[in-house]
């Protein structure tokens, strides 16, 4: 299998529970890893040059439409050379940092990333999403139905018709719970989680590893 590609997009540093995670993957994974830090080194949001750039050809490129093509060559380079994925990605504000989703305008390309005529060059690849949140988002929680990272990530990396990537997902949630003292009898849950989500993710990095 050729490199892991890891895209972080936590702002926390080592604080973040999703890179947390993430790094227990990474510890339990036995081949060559690329990681980019979104969070680090934000890759520009996607500008008219870059969206205008796609349907011209490159001869006829302005300066400002050949740089955006240039960022987006390397970064969409960087995603087919990947034979699987690792993606870190907190809830912030019921969505996903505006990082990752600059990242993704940047790579989701018609014609190289996905086409409409047949699968992604991508497809079936595995995927794992590491998807850290402050509260409870799943069935029966007060805010079921309000998370706005998962499922739009899920349709957009896993969907055949996008990037058809074989997606696991592994939330750890409650991350809020030791910090605030109203939630403490929410303390095993929070707990539970965390384990549950460190023990899956090494887990994971095992078996895509082997495959």
């Amino acid at each position: 299998m050729s490199y892991l590609l890891h895209i972080d997009s936590s702002s926390l540093g080592e604080a973040s529970v999703s890179r947390q995670v993430a790094q227990s993957f990474r510890q339990a994974w036995s081949g060559d890893v690329v990681h980019r830090d979104l969070a680090a080194a934000p890759v520009p949001h996607l500008s008219g040059a870059g969206i205008t750039a796609r349907a011209i050809e490159r001869a006829q490129h302005t300066p400002e439409q050949a740089e955006a093509a240039k960022v987006q060559d390397e970064l969409i380079e960087e995603f087919l050379g990947a034979g699987a994925y690792l993606f870190s990605v907190p809830m912030y504000n019921l969505t996903m940092p505006s990082v990752f989703k600059a990242w993704l305008d940047q790579i989701v390309v018609d014609g190289r990333t996905f086409n409409h005529a047949g699968p992604s060059p991508a497809a079936g690849r595995p995927a794992v999403l590491i998807s850290a949140r402050g509260g409870g988002y799943g069935p029966g929680a007060p805010r079921e139905g309000y998370d706005y990272v998962v499922p739009v990530l899920e349709a957009i990396l896993g969907h055949e018709d996008l990037l058809g990537l074989d997606v696991t997902t592994v939330i750890p949630e409650l991350t809020m719970v030791p910090h605030a003292p109203a939630l403490r009898s929410l303390l095993p849950m929070h707990e539970a989680s965390m384990a549950r989500a460190h023990e899956r993710a090494q887990e994971l990095a095992i078996d895509i590893a082997a495959a």
